[in-house]
């Protein structure tokens, strides 16, 4: 069976996949891509027209498709596959193939014109000053998006194609010398050794890169292309899967949570100051619920006198157990975010406030909740939504606290906040502690912990640390 039979039968049944019959300078041959993949007006300019003679003299010299390569094809990207199946690679990523069948070789032709999401601004990551731009679908621009922001040679992109049946394009970032050399020859051989049918985003990466269940995230992802230029420059190693606008890095370190996109782009103060609120926001989030529930259940004495007045007549009217008020009032404010977050965007936000609204006064009136309650939970799951990061594992864990205060008061509360603590600290990413660099006595060089530093001294220590390391 010759070649253009064995690649036909391969593409038996896809009509977007064009053959056409030319007369080139060293005789019949068939051009063979995908129409929706390939720029028309480029294959007949750079490889239809020189192949046929138009605009070059055709040389006597010209023998073998190598000849062709050197002498008439002038493309970026041009090449001999190495072979049958290379060749069908070739045109599955959008390259045009040329077959002749006095000929073994088969050339390659670049000239790729894929569909594509514009450049826009993050949905995920919003901010008030710095750059607007994200990432894209596409893995060639993401690529670009970094490039420009480290002109650095020794940043480097290594691509390896994962999925049996997906080819999956997927390039490993880094820059040489700064970051870890165990690092990147441990991520490289993860991924390399994932054994898959298909990769059609990131997660299919994160799940194998995380090896421990949890509801906290311990592989970072991004929409934007600072904030991956800026973890490289830290020695992390980026990950970037084609198809998906986000992008992997580790390690990432529970701290990162509490560091948001615009932090390195506004007032220092004024960051610090918002730092200090998301970090009362995470201890609202996780413990207020919990603790509200074993000092009304166990421990009413605790409460000032005043607010004990206060307090039994708001919850004159509610039959049911607190814990069980909390816990309904919880999941329905769940509901609600579930809700607007999955519902067109014209109509989420709207129907997000609506909802709550309705909702609150609703229980209050029907005897389902008090109103200390509806303020509790309220402001427990407005705290999510200044960490969105982990907004998933607060919620989580939060509920936990909550079960173990109405089974067993003060004590219960304690032991939930305990194995909390204790779960965080246990996790790691990639091989580095999660809490780093808390409780560690290796020396954090970027001075951007708890709170961020001068601009100025984080380069500073970023490029001397490059410099010791070379």
């Amino acid at each position: 069976m010759n070649k253009l039979k064995k690649i036909k039968d391969n593409f038996e049944g896809c009509f977007d996949v064009k053959y056409r019959d030319i007369k080139t300078i060293l005789g019949d041959a068939t051009l063979i891509f995908i129409d929706d993949l390939c720029n028309g007006s480029w294959l007949m300019e750079y490889t239809i027209l020189p192949l046929r003679g138009f605009g070059k003299l055709k040389d006597s010299n010209i023998t073998t498709p190598q000849d062709l390569l050197d002498k008439v094809l002038d493309m970026n990207m041009a090449g001999l596959a190495k072979d049958l199946d290379d060749a069908i690679n070739h045109i599955l990523q959008g390259d045009a193939i040329l077959v002749y069948e006095k000929f073994e070789e088969i050339i390659y032709c670049e000239a790729k014109n894929f569909p594509r999401r514009g450049i826009s601004i993050p949905e995920t990551e919003a901010v008030l000053k710095g750059p607007k731009e994200g990432f894209n679908e596409l893995i060639v621009d993401n690529v670009a998006l970094i490039r420009r922001k480290l002109k650095n040679p020794n940043l480097k992109f290594e691509t390896v194609i994962l999925g049996e049946e997906s080819n999956t394009a997927v390039a490993i970032t880094y820059i040489k010398g700064v970051a870890p050399d165990e690092l990147v020859n441990s991520i490289k051989e993860k991924i390399k050794g994932l054994d898959l049918r298909f990769i059609l985003d990131t997660n299919y990466i994160e799940a194998n890169l995380k090896g421990q269940k949890s509801f906290f995230d311990t592989v970072g992802y991004t929409e934007k292309p600072d904030e991956v230029a800026a973890k490289l420059v830290e020695g992390r190693i980026g990950v970037i899967v084609d198809g998906t606008p986000f992008v992997i890095t580790v390690p990432y370190f529970f701290l990162e949570n509490f560091q948001m996109p615009d932090d390195y782009y506004l007032n220092r103060y004024y960051t610090n100051f918002n730092r200090i609120l998301r970090w009362i926001a995470f201890f609202v989030a996780a413990f207020l619920p919990g603790l509200y529930v074993a000092v009304i259940t166990y421990h009413f004495s605790m409460i000032p006198t005043l607010f004990i007045f206060r307090l039994a007549v708001s919850r004159a009217g509610v039959p049911i157990p607190t814990f069980m008020e909390v816990l309904i009032m919880m999941f329905a404010f769940q509901f609600i975010k579930e809700a607007g977050l999955r519902l067109p965007h014209p109509i989420g936000s709207a129907m997000s406030i609506v909802s709550a609204l309705i909702l609150g006064d609703a229980a209050v009136g029907a005897g389902i909740a008090s109103r200390i309650t509806i303020v509790i939970i309220a402001l427990s799951t407005l705290s999510y939504f200044l960490i969105p990061k982990i907004q998933g594992a607060l919620s989580f864990w939060s509920i936990i606290i909550s079960l173990a205060s109405a089974a067993f008061g003060l004590p219960g509360f304690f032991a939930g906040s305990l194995i909390f603590i204790t779960q965080i600290c246990e996790l790691d990413s990639v091989g580095y502690p999660f809490l780093f660099p808390m409780g560690s006595t290796e020396q954090y060089s970027f001075k951007d912990v708890f709170f961020r530093g001068r601009l100025d001294r984080i380069s500073k220590k970023i490029i001397s640390r490059r410099e010791r390391v070379d």
